[in-house]
Formats: structure tokens, C-alpha cells, sequence
């Protein structure tokens, strides 16, 4: 999925606006996944998944880290979340599907915290680059 000049410029300005609050979105973002697709949590048997443990919270963090690392480099996601990518392709192998639920979830709390900034068009764009870091992350897979 190609990202266009406007889609990119809509990304990052979410990520900006996001700001400090990216961790806090990725752990919401997971306890939604977990709650909503309960069989996401089989990737997760050493966790403690109750809402706000510590665990969820730290993998929200990466989670949130890789995003900003995906959009801050948007040009290039691939070349971005490349080790990140080998990691879920080689050692994790979770199902490429749990890339898609965790984009609608996330999509789903920014459109909670921030319902202004989620135009119909920032919502395109984001869905858009949610789906682009799905596909490089499970690009290796094959």
C-alpha cells in the first residue's frame, strides 16, 4: 500500500499531536486486542494480561516505539522496523492477522483520546500506515 504525500504529512501530524501519549495508547491499544480477540493472547502466556499490568504496559511501550520509529521514518518502514520485522518473522512467528487487529485497536483509542484530529481523512491515512507497518512486519514471513 502506497503512502501518498498527504497520507504522510496526516501520519506524522497525528504522531506529533500524540506526543507523550504514544505509550499509553499502545498499552490500550493491546488490552483492547486481548479483550476484543482473545485468541491473541496465546502469544502472551508469561504475561500478567489484567488491565494496567506492568507487562502490558511495557509491550505498549515498544509497541508505541516502533510506531514512532514507523512514522518517523515513513519513507522508509521497511529499512525502520527491518529487525523488528526479522524478530516476528524468525523467533516470535506470531500470525500476521494479530498485525491487522492491533492497527483497528490502536485506531480505535486514537479515535477515543483524540475524536477531533480523527478526520475521515487522518482515519484513511492512519489505516493506511497501520496496514504498511502490518505488511513489513510480517514481510519476512515468507
Amino acid at each position: 500500500m502506497v503512502l501518498s504525500a498527504g497520507d504522510k504529512t496526516n501520519v506524522k501530524g497525528i504522531f506529533a499531536k500524540i506526543g507523550g501519549s504514544a505509550e499509553e495508547y499502545g498499552a490500550e491499544a493491546l488490552e483492547r486486542m486481548f479483550t476484543t480477540y482473545p485468541q491473541t493472547k496465546t502469544y502472551f502466556p508469561h504475561f500478567d494480561l489484567q488491565r494496567g499490568s506492568g507487562q502490558v504496559k511495557a509491550h505498549g511501550k515498544k509497541v508505541a516505539a516502533a510506531l514512532v520509529e514507523a512514522a518517523n521514518h515513513i519513507d522508509d518502514i521497511a529499512g525502520a522496523l527491518s529487525k523488528l520485522s526479522d524478530l516476528h518473522a524468525q523467533k516470535l512467528r506470531v500470525d500476521p492477522v494479530n498485525f491487522k487487529l492491533l492497527g483497528q485497536c490502536f485506531l480505535v483509542v486514537v479515535a477515543i483520546h483524540q475524536p477531533a484530529l480523527l478526520t475521515p481523512e487522518v482515519h484513511a491515512s492512519l489505516d493506511k500506515f497501520l496496514c504498511a507497518v502490518g505488511t513489513v512486519l510480517t514481510a519476512k514471513y515468507r
